[in-house]
């Protein structure tokens, strides 16, 4: 097997999803404002990106800006926008370079002007990459996502194109923001909160969860290698017995 630093590369998660929180309580800390919080942590977003494409992870899902945060002080929601904006147009060469795919995922209608036409532009042009799929949530929920799910099936029972028998778990995840990704592996939780704040509530059925005390702002490379070590150490049963486990070879990894 192929390792890098200490890590299987053969059971390293297929997506890996992470919740960066702690940006502000890390300026606080530090007696500076959020803002600059949120400054520090998009530098990491860079360098957690780039590292999780050496190590060849085929989907990084980052919770970026819930629906929840819209109702935070109007100067630091300004300041985040700004932050995505820059943060996209810098990124998109280096995204072409490496080949990564930019998808947003949530209610992207809900974001400024602006912002939603980056975002297309941005999209539109890693369309065909082949490397890692990179989904920013932006003003997103997990209900929310189930909601807008059931409402398109909905409209096609109404419409004829499908029965309610043809309704299966498999038909529901198609009609998901996530839709044509796979389920995340791997969550990662930075501050050490134990919840998952309405992220990715229906896909996240049999990830495995990692919590780290450390704040997004501190998250470096080698705090993704502890948690990624910690994945392969897990036995995924999905609902099986050990036994069961060894006799088709599945078990801990992706």
């Amino acid at each position: 097997m192929n390792t890098v630093d200490g890590l299987i590369k053969e059971k390293l998660p297929q997506h890996i999803a992470i919740i960066m929180d702690g940006n502000g309580r890390w300026a606080e800390k530090k007696i500076l404002g959020r803002i600059n919080g949120h400054r520090k942590g998009i530098e990491v977003v860079k360098d957690i990106v780039e590292f999780c494409r050496e190590l060849g992870i085929g989907y990084l899902t980052l919770y970026t800006f819930s629906k929840e945060n819209w109702s935070r002080p109007k100067a630091e929601v300004s300041a985040l926008m700004e932050f995505l904006e820059e943060h996209l147009r810098k990124e998109l060469l280096k995204l072409i370079r490496n080949g990564i795919r930019f998808r947003a995922i949530g209610n992207i209608w809900e974001l400024p002007a602006n912002i939603q036409k980056i975002i297309r532009e941005v999209e539109d042009k890693t369309r065909h990459n082949g490397g890692m799929v990179l989904n920013l949530a932006l003003s997103y929920g997990g209900r929310a996502e189930i909601v807008e799910a059931a409402k398109k099936i909905a409209m096609e029972v109404r419409q004829g194109r499908i029965t309610a028998d043809d309704i299966t778990e498999e038909v529901f995840a198609k009609h998901l923001y996530t839709a044509g990704s796979p389920d995340p592996d791997l969550l990662v939780r930075t501050s050490g909160e134990f919840r998952i704040s309405n992220f990715l509530l229906w896909q996240m059925a049999y990830t495995e969860i990692y919590v780290t005390d450390v704040l997004w702002p501190d998250f470096k490379r080698q705090h993704l290698i502890e948690a990624l070590l910690d994945f392969q150490n897990r036995e995924r049963r999905f609902g099986l017995t050990g036994e069961q486990l060894k006799r088709c070879g599945a078990g801990s990894g992706g």
